[in-house]
């Protein structure tokens, strides 16, 4: 199998970090690699997992993963069709890219009901030190 191939911009031709992160852009495809580190999964598997996506976009986002060399796709010749994804070896080698994400998520991101929010690490040390906030 041949290396995948980056989808580069004119910006920085070349730029390792803009080639590596052309393999997982897209809203979906880091976290399906987050849910595939631990384990192989199904379709169904994932779906749950992932409860706002939508069918179709797990299906392109797991054939764009698969395409690049990332996920490996097995099909069981059974009734029902039974297929699983799992992580390549090369996939596997995202894992501390990954893992770094998610520490990074836990220290600098909150989730509201209302929506997603950077922390400012800053401000909460001063209210825990009694100073104020002024808006």
């Amino acid at each position: 199998m041949s290396l995948p191939r980056a989808k580069l911009t004119k910006n920085f031709p070349g730029c390792p970090v803009e080639a590596t992160l052309s393999f997982l852009d897209g809203k979906w495809k880091g976290v399906i690699l987050f849910h595939l580190m631990d384990e192989t999964l199904r379709f169904n598997e994932l779906r749950r997992k992932l409860p706002a996506i939508t069918q179709r976009m797990l299906t392109k986002q797991l054939r764009e993963l698969e395409e690049s060399g990332l996920v490996s796709r097995t099909v069981f010749a059974v009734v029902p069709p039974r297929v699983e994804y799992a992580l390549t070896a090369l996939g596997d080698t995202l894992r501390p890219v990954i893992e770094a994400l998610a520490v990074w998520g836990e220290q600098n991101v909150f989730c509201y009901p209302d929506g997603r929010r950077l922390r400012d690490v800053a401000a909460e040390q001063d209210l825990a030190a009694g100073a104020t906030v002024e808006a």
